[in-house]
């Protein structure tokens, strides 16, 4: 069940920068600043994409010098909503000429990690990559319209929707989602998630744009992705580990069953579901337990944490893109937090130095969506 409030019904995406006091005009100037400063060349300090020869770019990860599918995609999305048709051709240029694989269990799906020079650093897909492409591929489609092979967004994205889903029905690999659940993988292979991975907001658009075989699955999706938020957060901090199982509890496969890095994302997915659609399963009150839990933590002293809240002596590697997952947050709340994390986020510049790429892309989608500006593209 759904309100009329909800942008995709109302076609009004929320300013909350504005509702919170900022100004129109200092706003435009934050996402225009902040959008050169991590695509021109003109600041070296903070750029995380860079062109390669006349018509191709790449989104480089800065603390692992390697070019993976998650920043590929996350530059599409930031490039179509820019209105940045040169940027989101570059990129996707690049990555069906060099992630795309054609060969193998793996055929269909793009490979996570390659390094600048476009040779592949393994042949695996991550599949936080693969829902990013197809949603990019999609506004694209409906922002510029189609264009020749690989531009042909519309059939790029459904077609790789449906190998996401129907993968392995001919014994030739694995689905990303388990059939029987609708749980997005951590990766293909594996039989548990990651609860960062996902994005019921974007499944209700699949399941309007893909194949028409295909639509039911993602609508049950956009359910079960909800449902196992509740199920995967701690009852009382928000907390979500990096992997869990498909009962929510954490796996700690090489030590990813606590609260870090992808984990970040939880809060700033609940906040662009909520404003999108404001389902009524949409778990609002993560949020509020999310901020409530860092509201009075130095973001200098962000640890790593057990999901019950138990702090680690290591030290988070992306406290800028925490921070800003947590005032993206906001949009799903009017909590007694949810103002002050917008103004911290405000108030804390992009990240320089090497570790700067995770955290400015978060940083980036977290301006884009509280200033009315991560838009639903309609065809």
């Amino acid at each position: 069940m759904t309100t009329n409030n909800a942008a995709f019904y109302t076609k009004q995406h929320r300013n909350l920068l504005k509702e919170y006091g900022y100004s129109e005009e200092e706003i435009v100037t934050r996402v225009e600043d902040t959008w050169n400063k991590l695509f021109t060349d003109k600041n070296p300090e903070t750029q995380i994409y860079f062109t390669v020869g006349g018509d191709e770019g790449y989104m480089l990860d800065t603390g692992n010098i390697d070019v993976r599918t998650e920043g590929m995609s996350y530059g599409m999305m930031m490039a179509v909503q820019m209105d940045n048709k040169d940027i989101f051709d570059r990129l996707w240029k690049w990555t069906y000429k060099n992630m795309y694989m054609t060969e193998g269990e793996n055929a269909g799906y793009f490979a996570w990690s390659c390094s600048p020079d476009g040779s592949k650093n393994a042949y695996g897909p991550a599949p936080d990559g693969e829902e990013y492409f197809a949603l990019a591929l999609f506004f694209a489609s409906h922002r510029w319209g189609d264009g020749i092979e690989p531009f042909n967004y519309s059939q790029q994205a459904k077609d790789l929707l449906r190998t996401c889903i129907h993968k392995g029905e001919n014994n030739d690999g694995y689905p990303m989602w388990n059939p029987d659940n609708k749980l997005i993988k951590f990766v293909p292979s594996v039989e548990f998630s990651d609860p960062s991975y996902h994005l019921p907001h974007f499944y209700e658009l699949f399941a309007l744009w893909s194949y028409p075989e295909d639509q039911r699955f993602w609508k049950e999706a956009a359910d079960a992705s909800r449902s196992y938020l509740k199920l995967s957060c701690h009852p009382e901090t928000g907390l979500a580990p990096e992997y869990a199982f498909y009962d929510g509890t954490p796996n700690n496969v090489r030590g990813f069953g606590q609260f870090f890095s992808d984990s970040y994302r939880v809060a700033c997915n609940i906040g662009l579901d909520y404003e999108w659609f404001q389902d009524k399963e949409c778990p609002t009150d993560i949020v509020d337990r999310i901020q409530a839990f860092f509201v009075n933590k130095d973001p200098e002293d962000y640890r790593r944490y057990t999901v019950a809240g138990e702090p680690f002596e290591e030290k988070s590697l992306h406290p800028v893109g925490l921070l800003a997952s947590n005032a993206m947050g906001s949009l799903a709340t009017s909590g007694a937090n949810a103002e002050k994390c917008v103004d911290l986020f405000w108030n804390t510049p992009l990240r320089t130095g090497d570790r700067r790429y995770y955290d400015n892309c978060l940083y980036f989608f977290s301006l884009l969506s509280l200033s009315g500006n991560f838009k639903i593209w309609m065809p």
